[in-house]
C-alpha cells in the first residue's frame, strides 16, 4: 500500500451498484481513501462536505448527471480532478465533458488497470501543479511574466491576458497554454502533450489534446481557423509560435 495514496480521498459516483463496489474495492486496495454515492445531487453534498482530492463521475446518474456535477463544482471555483464515465462513445459526450471542466474521461467497458493508471496520473498532475506554484510563489510577478506578442502570461497568479483583455481558461486549458508559451517554437506531438500534461501517454487518447487545442483557440485566437499563437505543424503536431522579435 501506498502511504500517499491513504492520504488521497476519492469520491465515486455511480448509479450501478456492482461497478461502484468494484471501482471502490480497487481504489481502497490501491490505499486511496473512498466515498460512494449513486447520485448526483449527494455527490456534490460530499464534495461540500469532505473536499476530495478526485471525483470519478458517472455521466449517466439519477438526480443530475456527471456533466451537471461538474458544471455546478467548477461555477463554484472547486478545481478538484474530475474523471468522468461514461457508456456513451460519441465525440459530442467527451467534448462537452472536457468542455464543462472533466480533466479526463473512461468510457465503458474499461480495465481497472487503466482507471488506476488515470486516477494516479491525475493525482500526480494535481501534486505537481500545487509545488509549481508553491515554487513560482516565491518568484517575482515581474521574473514570472511570459510575454508573446499581445499574449501576457503570469504563472504565478494563472492569468492570461490577450490584447489586455483576461482569458478565463480551464485548468487544463491554462496548464497546456503555459507549457506551449514555456516553449515557444518548439513542436509536440499529440502523444507528447498528452504526457506532459495530462501525465500519461495512451493511445486513443490523442484526440483529448485536440479538443483542448480547439479550446484554447476558441478563447485565444481572433480567428480560430487561422490560428497566430497556437499553429498545426501538418504531419507532426502542435507549437506556440516564436516570440516577435522587439
Amino acid at each position: 500500500m501506498n502511504a500517499m495514496n491513504a492520504m488521497k480521498q476519492i469520491l465515486i459516483a455511480e448509479d450501478q451498484t456492482d461497478i461502484r463496489d468494484l471501482l471502490a474495492l480497487n481504489l481502497r486496495g490501491a490505499g486511496y481513501g473512498v466515498s460512494e454515492t449513486r447520485d448526483g445531487p449527494s455527490a456534490l453534498a460530499l464534495q461540500i462536505e469532505i473536499g476530495h482530492d478526485l471525483l470519478v463521475l458517472d455521466l449517466m446518474m439519477p438526480g443530475l448527471d456527471g456533466l451537471e456535477v461538474c458544471k455546478t463544482l467548477r461555477s463554484r471555483g472547486d478545481h478538484t480532478p474530475i474523471l468522468m464515465l461514461t457508456a456513451k462513445s460519441t465525440e459530442l459526450d467527451r467534448v462537452l465533458g472536457l468542455e464543462l471542466g472533466a480533466d479526463d474521461y473512461l468510457t465503458k467497458p474499461f480495465s481497472i488497470a487503466e482507471l488506476l493508471a488515470r486516477v494516479k496520473a491525475l493525482l500526480r498532475r494535481s501534486e505537481l501543479l500545487r509545488a509549481a506554484q508553491a515554487a513560482q510563489n516565491q518568484a517575482s510577478d515581474a521574473g514570472a511574466l511570459l510575454v508573446n506578442g499581445e499574449l501576457e502570461i503570469q504563472p504565478v497568479k494563472r492569468v492570461a491576458r490577450v490584447r489586455g483583455v483576461t482569458l478565463d481558461f480551464t485548468a487544463l486549458e491554462f496548464d497546456l497554454l503555459l507549457y506551449f508559451a514555456q516553449h515557444p517554437g518548439h513542436v509536440f506531438s499529440r502523444g507528447q502533450l498528452l504526457n506532459a500534461v495530462w501525465g500519461y501517454t495512451h493511445d486513443g487518447y490523442e484526440h483529448t489534446v485536440t479538443t483542448h487545442i480547439n479550446r484554447l483557440r476558441a478563447k485565444l485566437e481572433s480567428d480560430p481557423l487561422r490560428p497566430d499563437f497556437i499553429l498545426t505543424v501538418r504531419g507532426a503536431g502542435y507549437k506556440m509560435r516564436e516570440r516577435p522579435g522587439p
